[in-house]
């Protein structure tokens, strides 16, 4: 449909002879007229049909076509609205263009006055309607092309992590179930659905900095030496340092993980001694799934801790170790950790 033929008009008016004329003349037009004798008549037909315009009568008993005017803008902002009075009252018309008519016709008018307006209106709609469709289309290619590059940081970053899964295979399926963690953490607490996306991809790498961990000390089935203990401590900042400079959130949040991830909520972790809200957000979130993960699977210089001990032993490090809101809610959704765990083995692919 163009602005103007066969545009869809309602005719509302109290007096049958005023919409029977405004009809006469506007059918032959092309615009397909239909008439309403009262407000609520109006709504109803504005609720049944799409119409592109209305011609509102202000004063009719009942409901007024102020009142009208107020319902039908919104559920239909785009509607355009041309009010009809016999009175030529400034503040009145005043509040109807400030509902959003477009302009109003005082009584009597002539056909030419009507047909003028009417097309001018719909012109207008038109443009409107088309500006709206351009913006539109550009959003949706915005927002397309703003997908293919989410899209691409996504797997550079699951190429790095496949890196890490390269080195230390023993940690691949820790480092899968470590986004999906996350990812239900995030959700829980409630954040924003973007942040949540990008969490699920940015905790794999929170670990990155060992790929600079020497093998001798990185694969050592027995206890770490204090001073080799030193050295795995410095994958935070080699993994921080490796995601740095960059403005794309996610390798943003990824560094901040990887930096933090073993700072401890009362300031004795590392590498920073970070404590309470000065560790990032997401690092605490991190931290918890960590330290659950590593516990309940097996590792080269111990068994697997069953849950409850596992379970335990995270208990003890609320509110010292741990965030304590985040660690409520991580108790909350431990069944889907559980699911989690079950179903990303360190064996296989899920």
């Amino acid at each position: 449909m163009t602005a103007t033929a066969n545009a869809k008009i309602l005719i509302v008016d109290d007096e049958a002879y005023i919409t029977d004329v405004l009809k006469r003349w506007l059918s032959p037009e092309g615009y397909d007229c239909e008439t309403a004798r009262s407000g609520t008549a109006a709504l109803t037909h504005l609720k049944e049909a799409d119409f592109d315009l209305v011609l509102l009568d202000i004063d009719m008993p009942g409901m007024s076509g102020v009142e009208v005017l107020s319902e039908a803008k919104k559920g239909r902002p785009e509607l355009v609205v041309i009010m009809v009075t016999g009175v030529d009252d400034r503040d009145t018309g005043r509040r109807c263009m400030d509902l959003g008519a477009h302009s109003y016709i005082l009584k009597p008018f002539d056909e030419r006055e009507v047909l003028l307006n009417v097309g001018a209106a719909l012109h207008e709609r038109g443009r409107a309607l088309a500006e709206h469709d351009r913006r539109k289309g550009l959003e949706n290619e915005v927002r397309k092309r703003t997908e293919q590059i989410r899209r691409r940081e996504e797997e550079i970053a699951l190429r790095l992590v496949a890196a890490a899964e390269y080195r230390d295979e023993e940690s691949s399926g820790h480092i899968r179930r470590m986004g999906m963690y996350a990812e239900a953490l995030a959700r829980a607490l409630g954040w924003k659905l973007e942040e949540v996306d990008i969490i699920r991809v940015a905790a794999p790498m929170h670990d990155i900095g060992k790929i600079a961990v020497p093998d001798g000390i990185l694969f050592k089935r027995d206890r770490l030496t204090p001073e080799e203990f030193e050295v795995v401590k410095k994958h935070t900042v080699i993994g921080a340092r490796l995601l740095s400079g960059s403005d794309i959130p996610l390798l943003q949040m990824a560094e901040r993980i990887a930096l933090s991830h073993h700072e401890r909520w009362d300031g004795s972790g590392y590498p920073g001694g970070q404590a309470r809200a000065d560790i990032p957000a997401p690092a605490r979130l991190v931290a918890i799934a960590d330290v659950f993960d590593s516990l309940t699977c097996v590792r080269s210089y111990r068994p697997a801790y069953s849950e409850d001990d596992a379970l335990e032993l995270l208990s003890e490090g609320r509110g010292s170790h741990f965030d304590p809101e985040v660690f409520d809610v991580f108790m909350d959704v431990l069944p889907a950790f559980r699911h989690i765990r079950q179903h990303v083995s360190d064996e296989g692919r899920h």
